[in-house]
């Protein structure tokens, strides 16, 4: 069994909403982000989704834009990440780590051999924004063959048929849009959500998350209503641009605001639970 899922399988017997964070790996230096890491876990996290900076990430808003220019400004490559992830592990073994990138990085350092790489250093699934449901069948054998799991997007405009041939590909959970843009914009529909989420669980039976737009405990407590994780990323890239080098204002700053949106979180759950009893 996977961390991924031993993870959503032991929050579903605990009837609680898993809590994922984002980051980007290197940002605002290489020397920061395992520190990050476990600051997120301590706030709350079940898992953690570390970004793969690229120069080039259409999916990602400025803050998160950003957030790859200062990574990428320190040399921050794939090869990095990977040793940022095996550095974690060190001291913590149960936390599951999904990366989150493009491509381009993936093609150009060989897909084999990143599955592999990625694996030994403690990886559990990877999400690939621009990977098209096309090019799946291509991509996943390497992933399944690594024993890592292939996160997928689905998005609001995603038509029913496609729906069930990108979850068909998928592991770990699916991860929903929830509205269309970029990430850090837009602001959340609830009741869209929802019925969106009924689509995908007609054709799929893992977890979904939901993210894009998370910005306050209220919001994570809102889409904790619906969806079985909750994630959270360009507010908390905020507190890393805002608090610059200073990591130890960084790392209470990711606790604080993150530590906010697991309170509000697991408070929803309480209603939710209380309301099945009743």
């Amino acid at each position: 069994m996977s961390r991924l899922q031993k993870r959503f399988d032991d929050l579903k017997v605990d009837g609680r909403t898993a809590l994922i964070p984002y980051l980007t790996a290197g940002d605002p230096d290489p020397c920061a982000t395992v520190g990050f890491m476990h600051a997120l876990v301590s706030a709350g996290a079940d898992v953690i989704e570390v970004g793969v900076p690229f120069s080039d990430p259409m999916a990602d808003g400025p803050v998160i834009q950003a957030a790859c220019e200062r990574a990428l400004a320190h040399g921050t490559s794939l090869t990095n990440v990977l040793e940022m992830v095996a550095d974690f592990r060190r001291e913590d073994a149960d936390t599951p780590v999904v990366l989150m990138g493009y491509l381009n990085p993936i093609d150009r350092f060989g897909l084999e051999r990143f599955a592999e790489k990625a694996r030994d250093a403690g990886v559990d699934g990877v999400l690939i924004v621009d990977m098209t449901a096309e090019e799946a069948p291509e991509i996943m054998p390497a992933l399944r063959a690594a024993d890592l799991d292939a996160v997928c997007l689905v998005a609001p405009t995603t038509g029913v048929n496609r729906l069930a041939r990108i979850c068909a590909n998928a592991g770990g959970f699916i991860y929903y849009v929830s509205f269309k843009g970029v990430t850090g914009t837009g602001r959340l529909d609830v009741d869209a959500i929802a019925e969106k989420i009924a689509l995908v669980r007609g054709v799929s039976d893992l977890p979904i998350a939901v993210g894009f737009g998370v910005s306050t405990p209220q919001n994570a407590a809102d889409v904790a209503r619906v969806a079985n994780a909750v994630v959270v990323g360009s507010a908390l890239v905020r507190q890393i641009a805002e608090h610059g080098q200073d990591t130890t204002a960084t790392q209470r700053a990711l606790r604080d605001t993150l530590g906010a949106m697991r309170t509000a979180i697991d408070e929803q759950d309480m209603k939710k639970q209380e309301a099945r009893r009743a």
